[in-house]
């Protein structure tokens, strides 16, 4: 198995990438082709059940794209049936302590690692080296959502194994009582201390939704993922429509 977002992130250079939601393998492929580094399929916010992941990813076989699956929730059983089906890598919500990061990590990872059961089904169809190197190059990524999260977030950083640490802008502007208020001082600095804490631990800084691309960068985030299947829909309908 070869990771190409870990890759591009030990290299230092931006990722970009864009939310699939629709569960049709035809959103899949298509968004697939156009060039993004990754794309994050999410089963939080979206009726996606495993099966339905397992259609998008074959779908994105001839992709060079990276398929990252946000999962529902820090529970090692999705997290280990979304892997199995052939996920690149998963995005865990609402981690907020050093103790739910570590159980992050144990669920990814293979013994003596982790806790990941064998059975990787499609994952390892055609890769016979998936076992040996499943552990060194799937993805973790923990989302910052709270104030919580931010307060804790040396500790939650300090545990190995996680790759990047994922602002959730909108979960987090309304934990802080400030709800999308990105200008605001308190998310302001709450986004620098996370850019600080990731270049200490030598974790990469991302952001879901990213509302400036090129402000987030300039701040040191570099796994940025812009819009999504519906929102893209909207605006190109709306401006074909115009």
């Amino acid at each position: 198995m070869k990771n190409h977002l870990k890759e591009i992130l030990k290299q230092g250079r931006f990722a970009i990438g864009t939310t699939i939601t629709i569960g049709h393998p035809d959103v899949a492929e298509v968004i697939g082709r156009l060039g993004y580094d990754w794309i994050l399929i999410d089963t939080e916010h979206a009726p996606l059940e495993p099966a339905t992941v397992q259609n998008l990813l074959q779908a994105m076989s001839a992709s060079q794209s990276v398929p990252i699956v946000r999962v529902p929730w820090n529970d090692m059983v999705l997290i280990k049936r979304i892997l199995d089906v052939g996920a690149y890598g998963i995005i865990v919500p609402w981690v907020n302590t050093k103790e739910e990061a570590v159980r992050a990590v144990r669920s990814i990872k293979y013994p003596p690692l982790g806790l990941r059961g064998f059975g990787p089904r499609r994952a390892a169809m055609f890769d016979q080296d998936y076992v040996k190197t499943a552990n060194e190059e799937l993805f973790l990524g923990v989302q910052i959502e709270t104030q919580t999260a931010v307060d804790n977030i040396d500790e939650i950083l300090s545990v190995e194994g996680i790759d990047a640490a994922l602002v959730g802008p909108s979960d987090l502007s309304m934990s802080m009582g400030i709800f999308s208020q990105f200008q605001d001082p308190r998310f302001v600095a709450a986004m620098e201390k996370i850019a600080r804490s990731c270049m200490d631990h030598h974790v990469t800084a991302g952001m879901l939704a990213v509302d400036d691309v090129g402000l987030r960068a300039r701040q040191g985030y570099r796994l940025l993922n812009k819009n999504g299947d519906i929102k893209l829909l909207i605006n190109a309908a709306t401006r074909s429509l115009r």
